[in-house]
């Protein structure tokens, strides 16, 4: 059954399966991969550690980018032992550089009917 996903405008188009990840979102703006289960004890909907990036035009995995604020010590340096430690293992658990592996299809909106509106 179809399911309708925001995507933010400026975001990348979804890439095939097995091409590299390109920052579309779509896989994480469907449902939490289990890193995002376990540190925001949410199994649907969005994930809450998925973060837009004005700068770069892609979507980021917050446990990637700085895993501490996910988990209450948002204090720590971005190079901290933590933060370092939790990226990595991150990176370990969604098969970070793999390649996509969202067997999902990114579809448009249809515009509203006239009936619709």
């Amino acid at each position: 059954m179809p399911r309708t996903v925001w995507i933010h405008p400026e975001a990348p188009p979804k890439p095939a399966v097995g091409e590299p990840c390109n920052g579309c979102g779509l896989c994480c703006l469907a449902e939490p991969c289990p890193v995002g289960v376990l540190v925001t004890l949410r199994t649907q909907g969005p994930c809450r550690a998925l973060e837009w990036s004005g700068a770069d035009r892609r979507y980021r995995c917050g446990m990637l980018v700085h895993p501490t604020r996910y988990l209450g010590a948002s204090g720590l340096p971005p190079q901290s032992l933590p933060n370092r430690l939790l990226r990595r293992w991150s990176a370990r658990m969604i098969a970070a550089g793999i390649g996509c592996d969202a067997d999902l299809t990114a579809a448009p909106t249809p515009p509203a009917s006239k009936e619709n509106r």
